[in-house]
């Protein structure tokens, strides 16, 4: 594939999450935006459930892992450090994980429970690595150095929502889409970025 191609599919991702998201939220008039994890939509007792988990965090988580290498073969090439290619595929594949194991919020013991919460903090967890061994391949490109900068940003405000919670605890769940809002810029910014680099 070309790196558009992989641009494309990175692209999908989180037009694919989000439209998924506000289709599904919209069709449960009690899903609160405030107050209720993203993951609900998708818990063992929701209705549709697997309607979320296969396109909201399983194709989609794939769709990351598969731009992943078209993006780390656009910005690094052949470098020798591969931490930024291992996060971003881990991290697609950890959502994809969270998808095939639907969170039990009733009782958080469960093995389905745990395996959700592995997959949900295992993506994140492998995209901060991705986000911020990046930046010193970026920098070491002509074209894509612009870009460090915003990436970082866009990685640094993910981190900051997650202080959300502590700060806003009557609308706790806000904070999470703005995690997921500014993880998914960043994949779209970068895909956007790639999709106009000039073929060699």
């Amino acid at each position: 594939m070309t790196h558009r191609h992989y641009a494309l599919i990175g692209m999908a991702a989180p037009i694919l999450f989000w439209s998924t998201y506000f289709i599904m939220a919209g069709l449960r008039p009690e899903y609160s935006f405030y107050t209720k994890a993203i993951s609900e939509l998708g818990s063992v007792d929701a209705p549709n459930k697997w309607v979320w988990n296969s396109l909201g965090y399983g194709i989609t988580g794939l769709f990351i892992s598969v731009y992943a290498y078209g993006l780390f073969r656009s910005v690094a090439g052949n470098a020798a450090s591969k931490f930024p290619l291992i996060g971003l595929v881990l991290s697609g594949l950890f959502m994809s994980l969270a998808g095939i194991f639907p969170g039990d919020f009733d009782n958080k013991q469960t093995t389905t429970m745990l395996l959700h919460t592995i997959g949900s903090f295992g993506s994140y967890l492998f995209f901060l690595l991705a986000a911020f061994t990046y930046p010193k391949h970026m920098n070491a490109s002509a074209y894509w150095k612009q870009a460090s900068g915003s990436t970082l940003l866009f990685t640094w405000l993910t981190i900051l929502f997650g202080a959300w919670p502590f700060l806003f605890p009557s609308m706790p769940a806000v904070g999470q889409r703005f995690i997921f809002l500014f993880y998914f810029v960043w994949i779209f910014y970068t895909a956007i970025k790639l999709y106009r680099q000039p073929s060699k």
